[in-house]
């Protein structure tokens, strides 16, 4: 195998089932799975005709292909779980009294009246926060819940 090579696909596929980014200088920074299939097709394309990828090693190179999926389809299911559980939280705190780190960095304490979402437009993260008065806070900067 010519341009990617079976160390450098398991480096790949590691590196996105941890979920995180490649050592600096590693060539696999923001490299996709589209990235890794064009990687593939030219590999086939320049391989040596008297030495061409067996069979062993294109079937292995398909069964990293389908867990690069697989991983990344389980990533944005776990990522919209945790958004979901973080709302559910914040709605079972309306009319509970809460002290917490407001978005102004002030010190809030006060009943949650309401709860909002914001997405970032650029990215699509969600925010839950809660709102104590006039001020915000994010769900994961209340220091203290008191029983209602």
């Amino acid at each position: 195998m010519s341009a990617i090579g079976q160390t450098g696909a398991a480096e790949f596929t590691a590196q996105q089932s941890a979920g995180q980014s490649a050592v600096a200088g590693s060539g696999f920074n923001d490299l996709g799975i589209n990235d890794f299939l064009k990687l593939m097709i030219n590999e086939l394309q320049n391989q040596d005709p008297l030495d061409p990828v067996s069979n062993s090693d294109m079937v292995q190179q398909i069964g990293l292909i389908r867990e690069i999926s697989a991983t990344d389809q389980l990533t944005r299911t776990l990522s919209n779980l945790a958004g979901s559980q973080e709302l559910v939280t914040a709605s079972g705190l309306i009319g509970r009294t809460v002290q917490g780190l407001a978005d102004d960095s002030s010190e809030v304490s006060g009943t949650v009246d309401r709860v909002t979402v914001d997405t970032e437009t650029e990215n699509g993260a969600r925010s839950v926060k809660v709102h104590v008065g006039g001020k915000t806070m994010q769900v994961k900067n209340i220091r203290e819940i008191q029983p209602g």
